[in-house]
């Protein structure tokens, strides 16, 4: 980690966009290419709609998803990764071999208990 005075801020910035509960998780699905709000939901096991939507609309704010409204009867909706989306694919790899070796199975997953 650098140690000049502005990587803190960064860092700062990351965690406090990241640590939103459930985005993390809706990065790693739409890892996978391009998805629809009904297809993401279901993919994204246990977030309700609601939050579902707040979170993208908020990593879609910090420039991570972009949206993208179809002019198919019915409009849909589909939700993809920008580059800066993308370029977390190294971090979320990281974190997943962490887990593997670190966190047994068992493990306490209080996100995926279905406490939304």
């Amino acid at each position: 980690m650098s140690s000049d005075s502005e990587s803190v801020p960064a860092l700062a910035r990351a965690v406090a966009l990241l640590q939103e509960k459930w985005a993390l998780l809706v990065v790693a699905r739409l890892m996978e290419g391009p998805s629809g709000f009904n297809e993401l939901s279901r993919r994204v096991c246990g977030i309700c709609p609601t939050m579902l939507s707040q979170r993208l609309s908020l990593l879609e704010d910090a420039g991570l998803v972009s949206k993208t409204i179809h002019s198919t009867m019915p409009p849909r909706t589909s939700y993809e990764l920008t580059e800066a989306g993308k370029a977390l694919k190294p971090v979320l790899d990281a974190l997943e071999t962490w887990a593997a070796g670190h966190l047994g199975p068992k493990a306490a997953c209080p996100i995926l208990d279905g406490n939304n």
